[in-house]
């Protein structure tokens, strides 16, 4: 756990539901028990500071490196910086492999600071070369409809967007549903 560098150990049953009532039990039980994780999918927390996204993704990120998982944990400008570090060094490729071998990503404070072009493109591969490869947990403050801002790029906010499920390479995913108690569906 030391390895994934978490900001600190809130573990998911520490989540208080009562006071935050728009997060739904029944989603985070079903996160919890990290399917997505074994479907190399991914998961994204919006909502404004304050509300537990970071506390979440950290319980997340803690249980799988419970189960046995390699996780990684950091702000979106450490990431830019570590691929930035990478791309200068002429070994962005080794390092997006490096980091493509990592079962659970967690990327916080998505928007909180504007990605410059280069940046962006970097991120952008970074989650891209991730696709049904490995789980990303992404968080930000920011709604979809302004992720162009925090790109800088239509194009880029577009391709980061399709890690939601609405894009036709994630067709046929529902992301955010529970499986049905009673059909396991």
């Amino acid at each position: 756990m030391r390895a994934a560098r978490f900001p600190s150990r809130e573990s998911l049953e520490d989540f208080d539901c009562d006071h935050q009532r728009s997060v739904k039990r029944e989603v985070i039980a079903h996160l919890g028990t990290l399917d997505f994780v074994a479907g190399k999918e991914n998961v994204i927390f919006l909502g404004p500071p304050g509300t537990g996204k970071t506390h979440l993704a950290t319980g997340l990120g803690i249980r799988a490196c419970q189960t046995g998982h390699r996780v990684a944990f950091g702000i979106a400008a450490q990431w830019v910086t570590r691929l930035a570090e990478a791309h200068q060094a002429g070994r962005v490729s080794d390092e997006l492999t490096r980091l493509g071998r990592i079962p659970l990503i967690v990327v916080d404070k998505v928007g909180y600071i504007p990605f410059e072009p280069e940046a962006a493109n970097l991120f952008s591969q970074f989650i891209s070369g991730r696709y049904e490869r490995a789980s990303v947990i992404v968080i930000s403050n920011k709604p979809f409809g302004r992720w162009g801002e925090v790109f800088g790029d239509d194009t880029v906010a577009a391709a980061m967007i399709s890690l939601k499920g609405d894009s036709y390479r994630m067709r046929g995913r529902d992301l955010g549903r529970v499986p049905d108690a009673n059909t396991g569906e």
